[in-house]
């Protein structure tokens, strides 16, 4: 099991390269470590993920209970920790506010068109959560409801959150998905995207066998 300064640097190193993507402007989003299986290591509210440092995060266990550090822990902790209980498989968790990203979420429209081979294989699509206030129990809900299906969840007129088994992994699959974001929107600019066909998506998904 990695200590609590390992994860530390991990999380700081990746949301330093979210910050110069432009993928967490300011003090938007948050990023967490799963801990000895039950914890969790999350930034503090109030933090920019791009200037993490080492006194920026809080140790809680699944009932909030703050164990390690002396500050606040972020809002959206409930996110996250529903995400880790639901989710063995799931050790980290960004949650930001990515320019392409936020426009589809703000749009109310989910990354659900089969345009690029890539993001079929990794996504399958990226489904969009209905709207709740922000660090409130309904925006749990709403949210939570699609992560035992999907690793990455647009949340309606709020942003996006992605999990994986590491660290680079969640941050490329965010990378990913915000230039699968680009992609569509300039499709669309230029008169529509041509599909991939059901056959050739089935094609597809037969390589993760």
């Amino acid at each position: 099991m990695k200590s609590i300064s390992e994860l530390k640097q991990e999380l700081i190193k990746y949301g330093r390269l979210a910050g110069e993507k432009n993928f967490t402007p300011g003090v938007s989003g948050n990023i967490s470590a799963r801990y000895d299986n039950d914890k969790v290591l999350i930034t503090a509210s109030g933090t920019a993920n791009g200037y993490l440092k080492e006194d920026d995060f809080t140790l809680i266990d699944y009932d909030c209970n703050i164990l390690e550090g002396g500050r606040k822990p972020s809002s959206e902790k409930l996110v996250h920790i529903e995400f880790y209980k639901m989710r063995p498989d799931i050790n980290y968790i960004l949650h930001v506010h990515s320019p392409y990203l936020s426009s589809f979420a703000s749009a109310g429209k989910a990354l659900d068109e089969p345009i690029m081979a890539e993001n079929v294989f990794y996504f399958g699509h990226i489904p969009l959560a209905e709207y709740g206030l922000p660090s409130s129990r309904d925006l749990v809900e709403k949210t939570a409801k699609y992560f035992k299906d999907f690793n990455a969840v647009l949340m309606a007129n709020h942003g996006f959150i992605v999990g994986s088994n590491t660290i680079e992994d969640a941050y490329l699959k965010l990378e990913l998905a915000e230039s699968y974001a680009q992609v569509v929107l300039n499709t669309k600019i230029l008169g529509g995207a041509v599909l991939l066909n059901e056959q050739q998506v089935a094609e597809i998904n037969a390589l993760k066998i």
